[in-house]
């Protein structure tokens, strides 16, 4: 079994793993693809220093084997189903587990490979992992399927703004995150979606996905006006969205920020309309149940084409960590198999 691991800045090697096996409470998982996210991108250009180190954490695969544990139990994941995993590591006991709030687990997310190089799970052929990580998605496409992890993300963005049928929502940011959360809130019902960025080709092309309004951060205010909720999943428009943000709204702050970074309202504003600032970190089971079911009714599989930009064999993971340090891409996903 092959792993890509990340040895420096540019740098990527291809090393052999034993092949796994699956605990009783587990299921083997033969990965068809994983899509290279900022994490993995910040790596490889060496903005983020870890190495050596196996990323990869938005997956899709097959299950080829189950554990003792798991076989024929009612509702559990079978050999042969398509599935979409979540690969955090939750350890159920620290303090925001214990209230539910798994999505900022204390532990040590992770794993290791054979030599002890920490590993993400997602830059691998195959991979053991609990049965309760997996969600069927049925005959839905393994591309879309390794977008599980980015959109239960974004249900679980959804959730945590408050989001109901009826909102008006703008985006800031048209990126690939910024698409998805457009995508899920035009299905959940919003009654307008704008879509805010500094590309002239992102704006064309939300607006070509299904914008009702785009617009540069300067003009924003005037082409969409108030809004209820203001999702922020670019690296920036913080002032922007406490200006959008109508009475009794959302400004989600999705993206990461830089640590210097502030947002802030007046007090009295926010005491007399209400006004609510959100954090935004990860995502938890109730969220993938969603994102599978998502996926699973091809509800936005067109808009999960659409941002497809690239397709690597896993032999060529050096070809797909350049291009997305290379240039603007929404998801560029390594495949696997022969190649």
């Amino acid at each position: 079994m092959r792993a890509a691991v990340i040895t420096g800045p540019g740098q990527v090697e291809l090393r052999d793993e034993p092949y796994p096996t699956p605990g009783s409470d587990q299921v083997l998982v033969e990965l068809a693809a994983c899509g290279v996210c900022t994490f993995e991108r910040r790596i490889f250009a060496g903005d983020k220093r870890w190495c050596p180190v196996s990323p990869g954490h938005e997956v899709s695969g097959s299950v080829v084997e189950v554990g003792s544990g798991v076989d024929a139990l009612e509702g559990s994941p079978q050999v042969g189903d398509a599935v979409t995993v979540d690969l955090l590591t939750r350890c159920l006991t620290c303090g925001p587990c214990r209230r539910g709030r798994t999505a900022l687990c204390r532990y040590r997310q992770g794993r290791s490979l054979s030599d002890g190089t920490f590993s993400f799970g997602g830059f691998v052929e195959t991979i053991s992992v609990d049965a309760k990580s997996t969600y069927p998605v049925g005959n839905a496409p393994m591309l879309h399927a390794a977008m599980g992890e980015p959109i239960a993300c974004s249900v679980h963005s959804l959730r945590r703004a408050g989001f109901t049928p009826g909102a008006r929502v703008a985006v800031i940011g048209g990126g690939f995150m910024g698409r998805l959360h457009m995508a899920l809130v035009r299905v959940e019902g919003a009654a307008a979606i704008g879509v805010v960025d500094i590309s002239e080709e992102r704006r064309r092309e939300a607006a070509e996905a299904g914008a009702d309004w785009v617009a540069q951060p300067g003009e924003a205010c005037r082409v969409g006006g108030l809004q209820d909720v203001v999702f922020v999943t670019a690296m920036g428009g913080l002032d922007l969205a406490v200006e959008m943000v109508a009475p009794g709204g959302s400004v989600v702050l999705y993206s990461a920020f830089d640590p210097e970074a502030t947002v802030g309202v007046a007090a009295d504003q926010a005491h007399r309309d209400e006004v609510s600032i959100v954090g935004v970190f990860n995502q938890e089971p109730e969220d993938w149940r969603r994102a599978a079911a998502v996926i699973r009714s091809g509800v936005i599989a067109d808009d999960l084409d659409r941002l497809v930009t690239a397709r690597f064999p896993l032999s060529r993971v050096q070809e797909a960590l350049t291009l997305v340090t290379s240039r603007p891409t929404y998801r560029v996903f390594v495949e696997y198999g022969p190649g």
